[in-house]
């Protein structure tokens, strides 16, 4: 049986749909380099030169894909394909964010490859910031509001629970959970010819 849809329905779909291919054509002409049939609701990308991302990826709404706001000749957020971002995620790149293909992603989840240092007799922001990288394999699935910090990488195939904050880097098939987040279990069956 097929389903109507209600006028109502058609039309915000639709002109979610609409909006999202100009809002990506927009940014395609301001040098963001991304492959085909992307979909972004409502969010806030900048320096889009050092964007790029894959094919059949999904932003919902109010995703912020943030690069740090300098000149760079290079990429600093790179994103492969089939990903799917629930709303309110960000991710925050000084240095250098890379995430796979086939992940998903909850809602309100912050990624971030930098640190605020600290001192005394200094306020934070005249303190120098450290930055690394972070790195997410392929079919991962992370939580609602989790949050991965400098210096990770996550295997293939890593599930982090809701609320973790992920400080160190964990192998393929991981389980991880807590603050800060800890193995729970690396039994995951990653298939055949997948685990890099």
């Amino acid at each position: 049986m097929i389903e109507r849809l209600k006028p109502e329905a058609l039309l915000l779909k639709t002109s979610r749909g609409i909006m999202s291919r100009f809002r990506l054509a927009f940014y395609r002409m301001l040098g963001m380099k991304m492959g085909r049939s992307n979909r972004m609701e409502a969010g806030r990308c900048r320096r889009l030169t050092q964007i790029e991302i894959g094919s059949y990826n999904a932003f919902t709404e109010g995703c912020w894909l943030w690069p740090l706001d300098a000149a760079f000749d290079g990429v600093r957020i790179r994103i492969g394909d089939r990903n799917y971002f629930n709303r309110d995620l960000m991710i925050d790149a000084c240095g250098y964010v890379e995430i796979g293909s086939d992940n998903m992603f909850g809602p309100g989840i912050y990624i971030t490859d930098s640190n605020h240092t600290f001192g005394h007799g200094l306020v934070p922001h005249e303190q120098p910031m450290q930055v690394g990288d972070v790195k997410i394999g392929n079919g991962c699935w992370i939580g609602a509001r989790a949050i991965i910090l400098k210096g990770v990488e996550l295997g293939d195939y890593c599930v982090v629970g809701a609320g973790a904050v992920v400080t160190k880097s964990f192998p393929a098939g991981s389980v991880i959970a807590g603050v800060p987040a800890r193995l729970l279990s690396s039994s995951l069956s990653i298939p055949a010819g997948t685990a890099h």
